[in-house]
Formats: structure tokens, sequence, C-alpha cells
């Protein structure tokens, strides 16, 4: 791994940028390591207890994914930390850390869907839209799509995820920018939907975020983990059209329903999450994770 510095189990990098879920340490002028640690969030709040392990699974399966879809877009995945001999981070550290190139955010998200549920559920049920396009009527929850549809997103100034319209996108960042990065993203998701499918896990929707590297739009951050997509159990989905109920799912909606039930405003702060609602989550992303790989976690 190359740095700037020595690295020890004790001291890690220069923090560059602290986010919900993942910290980013300096390590050259060009490359960065990123860990991805064990918090929780959930509706723009993070939690104030931890899932040991998740972050692991999510940076592990996060390289997964990166290493099979660069056919289809360049990403800033170098390589694991698990990887490098000379690594002196310790094996925990290690197991959840990757070193990626540096890129130069685009402040947008880029959400597609290939089946109606979450927000876009909600703003279907109010408008009849989704991201500002006419959809048919009738739809109900967990019904796919024709096709898949391409829903961006950015950050309210409260710091909440906020549905936006293709054409507000385009205001934004251009208009050739914005067909480039649907395209993108929408190439992305039905590659690794039917990949997924073939191991019994639907990619209901997922979120992805984009950089430019050297001119170049580059995939960063995480790809397709339970942290940014819904995972459904594609047996169970069969049985819950039938009875109307949600398919099991391998996700962060288990925690997000659970919060739901608490009554929880989506204010901070969240309630603690129980041990048992701890476990079981744990259980559901090594499960995506063995699903999807057909590995077991290093």
């Amino acid at each position: 791994m190359p740095t700037s510095e020595p690295t020890s189990t004790n001291k890690l990098p220069k923090l560059v940028h602290r986010g919900k879920v993942r910290d980013s340490h300096e390590l050259t002028d060009r490359k960065l390591l990123m860990v991805c640690t064990d918090r929780v969030s959930a509706y723009d709040v993070v939690l104030p207890n931890p899932i040991p392990g998740k972050g692991i699974v999510l940076n592990q399966l996060s390289a997964f994914w990166f290493n099979i879809t660069t056919h289809i877009v360049p990403n800033h995945f170098v390589s694991l930390a698990l990887d490098d001999p000379k690594s002196n981070l310790s094996a925990e550290i290690k197991r959840r850390s990757m070193v990626v190139n540096k890129a130069k955010r685009i402040d947008i998200e880029c959400v597609a869907r290939g089946y109606i549920t979450g927000s876009a559920l909600q703003e279907y049920k109010s408008t009849g839209k989704i991201a500002g396009t006419p959809m048919p009527k009738g739809l109900i929850e967990g019904d796919r799509f024709p096709e898949p549809i391409f829903t961006p997103a950015t950050k309210s100034s409260e710091g909440h995820d906020e549905n936006i319209t293709i054409d507000m996108m385009a205001s934004m960042i251009g208009a050739d920018l914005t067909e480039e990065l649907r395209d993108i993203t929408l190439k992305v998701y039905s590659y690794a939907h039917e990949y997924a499918l073939k191991r019994n896990i639907i990619i209901a929707d997922t979120k992805m975020e984009f950089g430019m590297i050297e001119g170049t739009i580059t995939l960063i951050d995480e790809l397709l983990t339970p942290d940014s997509s819904r995972f459904w159990d594609n047996r169970s989905r069969i049985l819950a059209k039938g009875y109307k109920t949600a398919p099991v799912n391998f996700d962060k909606q288990y925690v997000r329903d659970w919060l739901l039930s608490q009554g929880w405003n989506r204010e901070p702060p969240a309630p603690m999450i129980p041990e048992d609602i701890v476990r079981r989550t744990q259980k559901r992303y090594h499960e995506a994770f063995r699903r999807i790989t057909n590995t077991d976690i290093r």
C-alpha cells in the first residue's frame, strides 16, 4: 500500500473526511485509504450503536462489484488493504479498508430502480409520478417496472436525501453529463440485477455515486451493498406477491422497519438498536455477501 508515512495498528493516516459510515484517510496526493466502519445510518441519522462486522461486508462486497463491472465504467478501487503484505494496519482494520484513487465528486446521487418501493412508492402514491415522470396506474408495493428507471437525488440544506427530477439534475450539472450518468447507472444496475437474480437475490434498487478522475467519469464510494441497495430474497418475493406482504430482505431496510415500529420521528437522537435486531441484521448482511459472491468473508 503506497503511503506518505508509515501506518501502525494504532495510527491511521491523516483523516481527510468522515462520512456517516466511511472514513477517508490520505495516503498520497492521489490515493486514499477508505475505511468502512460499523456505524449505521438511517434517514440520514447515525444510530447510537453499531452493527459489528458490517464494515467488513460493505468493504469486501463493494470490491467484488467494482472488480466485475469495469467493462461498463471505470471505478476508483485500487486494492483491498488485505492484499497489501507491506501494510502495518491491524488485521481488523485491513478487513474493512480499501485503497482508492482520489476523485472529484459529482454532487448527485444516482439511483436506479427496478421495482417500486421506498420513497419512489410514496411519491407515486401522492402524484402518480416518480422523479417527475408519469407512471402506469395501479402499481403496488414491489411491482417490477417494465424497464429500470433512473431517479436522481441530492442533499438538501438540512442534509437529507432529496429526490429531484432529471431536468433539475441537468440544470445543476449539464444535460450531457446527466445523460451519461443515467446511462451508466442503468447499465450497471441491469448487469448486477441479472447477476444477483441467478443467486436468488433481487436488487430492487440501488444508489451510486460518481466522480471525475482526469476527465473520466468514475464510480466512487461504495457499490451495490446492503447499505446502498435493497436486496430481496427472490423466492420469498414470489410468496409475498400472493399474500401482499413484504419479501425477506438482506439489507438495511430491516433496521429502518424496526426504527419506524418504535414511533421514531426520523430526527436525532435515534433509539438504541436492541441486541436481537443487531444480530439479525448481521446475519442478513452476511447472507447477502455469501449468496452474491459465492464465497466467505475474508
